[in-house]
């Protein structure tokens, strides 16, 4: 029997994950990380209910369970980054912090250290490789899944495309955590197999709906809770086709690339196309194709398995051609993977034209869309020297 940690999070997808595991023989520790709302905060959690319900799937199955708190660190961090990223212009994404800083960071360096794997509920798959042939289980039903440490691993795509959570943890820092110590255990399951799962085995939330929304938001309207952390600031709304200006903004902080709703602003529709941190201005265009470019960049580039820009031969600014994903969606977009002049950052260009928004992250495969690369954070041309 291997030493498993389990995150439990009261959801449907980590109590199916914990049962998956005990069908297989393992017993694992299940811990509840505790984040929600500031504390200084009167805004309700759903913490007591998730609390509840993974209590109950770990006596169900006679596990241990604990709560793990990592208010601070999450607080310290996760909203920190969040917040720093706003008031700079950027469109953030504290899932994808959550994972690298919490649940793959504090909650690694607290408890799971301690432990042979790490189990989660994501909807994500592995498949490693040892001397150069696939030594990957395809479905996680076989005690057999744990290989060698010494095989190679890749992170890959989950057998749903709706669900599937890579994007949300390529930016984990594998020299911490080996991706060998990770299972995903309903990475090769659908979301309706998942549920079927749970209520064939009367799990107490097999009909619970999927948590939504920014966890220590809870209840909080979002840009409430951004004015109140950082405030109003007046500036210009500018008609970026005509250079006039049709309307006020209380903080370009309120507003993201390509929003259209929330502008107040007569002779629509507009779209939010570019943001002048220096000058605090907010460009607008009816055209929102004008968003649309067939190049990007992305920067801070966590690699996974391998760094692709190491041993580029004869000095070309080519490295591969690749699949890329730039928001937690189905879509799957072809580009080419290119070298700049400058460290870490990287050049896409790609054949579909897209909307580029500061701050997203863009989750790199390779051209078969089968092993995860990385992810780095995407900005314009116009941001590289910012």
């Amino acid at each position: 029997m291997n030493k498993i940690a389990l995150l439990l999070s009261g959801g449907v997808d980590s109590s199916v994950a914990l049962h998956i595991l005990c069908s297989t023989g393992e017993k694992p520790d299940c811990f509840y990380i505790h984040i929600g709302p500031d504390e200084k905060d009167s805004y309700s959690c759903t913490s007591e209910e998730d609390i509840e319900m993974a209590s109950a799937v770990a006596a169900k199955y006679g596990c241990k369970f604990e709560i793990i708190d990592l208010h601070k660190e999450y607080w310290d961090n996760v909203v920190s980054y969040t917040m720093d990223k706003v008031k700079n212009g950027f469109t953030p994404n504290p899932d994808v912090m959550c994972n690298t800083l919490i649940k793959f960071g504090a909650f690694y360096d607290k408890v799971g250290y301690k432990y042979d794997y790490i189990a989660t509920g994501h909807y994500a798959t592995k498949v490693g490789y040892a001397n150069g042939k696939c030594k990957d289980v395809p479905d996680w039903v076989t005690p057999n899944h744990f290989l060698p440490s010494e095989v190679e691993w890749w992170i890959c795509p989950a057998k749903d495309p709706v669900k599937d959570q890579v994007d949300f943890i390529a930016n984990i820092d594998t020299k911490k955590i080996p991706i060998s110590k990770i299972i995903f255990p309903i990475g090769n399951l659908m979301k309706d197999e998942v549920r079927k799962i749970a209520e064939e085995n009367h799990l107490i939330n097999a009909k619970r709906k999927d948590s939504q929304g920014i966890c220590f938001l809870g209840k909080i309207n979002y840009n409430e809770y951004i004015k109140k952390y950082l405030g109003t600031n007046p500036g210009d709304i500018i008609d970026i086709d005509t250079n006039k200006k049709i309307g006020i903004h209380y903080g370009h902080w309120f507003h993201t690339i390509g929003q259209r709703k929330g502008l107040n602003l007569s002779g629509g529709p507009w779209y939010v196309v570019f943001k002048d941190i220096k000058t605090n201005i907010v460009y607008v265009s009816k055209n929102k194709e004008c968003m649309n470019t067939n190049e990007f960049y992305i920067r801070d580039i966590n690699w996974l398995t391998k760094n692709l820009c190491e041993n580029i031969e004869n000095n070309s600014k080519f490295i591969c051609d690749i699949k890329f994903k730039v928001r937690h969606s189905p879509e799957v977009y072809n580009g080419k993977l290119m070298l700049t002049d400058e460290s870490n950052i990287l050049k896409i260009i790609c054949d579909t034209p897209m909307k580029v928004a500061n701050g997203q992250f863009c989750t790199l495969y390779d051209k078969d869309y089968y092993h995860c690369y990385g992810t780095g954070e995407m900005i314009q041309k116009i941001q590289i020297n910012q």
